[in-house]
């Protein structure tokens, strides 16, 4: 079995970005704020991820409590993800920089971002 660390936080900002970080969860929860998506619909939503990426995703969300994974035992199967009250509290949070990053959208499509190196 896997050993795991209590991790301490500097910040409440750190403590958020270890839950949400990376390009795609942010844009996962936004896909899911109206409510359960399945797995194809999800990728769909999401555009740019691969199937591979998106399912650690998921699974690192389903861990940290952001979502809910539902198994409907039919043929064929159905499994449906929805946002948890901890991931909609998240996406309440994010709505702000949302709206911030709209308002500035221009400016930061013209930031010359190095692909090969990201700003971070």
């Amino acid at each position: 079995m896997k050993e795991t660390k209590k991790r301490t936080f500097t910040c409440g900002l750190d403590a958020a970005i270890a839950v949400m970080g990376g390009k795609w969860k942010g844009l996962i929860l936004f896909a899911l704020q109206d409510g359960p998506l399945r797995f194809g619909e999800l990728r769909r939503a999401v555009p740019g991820i691969s199937e591979r990426v998106l399912i650690l995703q998921l699974r690192e969300m389903e861990t940290t409590g952001l979502l809910h994974r539902e198994v409907y035992h039919q043929v064929p199967p159905k499994v449906e993800y929805s946002l948890t009250e901890f991931g909609h509290s998240l996406n309440t949070a994010m709505a702000p920089l949302g709206e911030w990053g709209e308002e500035h959208i221009e400016r930061i499509e013209a930031i010359p971002f190095d692909v090969d190196r990201r700003m971070t």
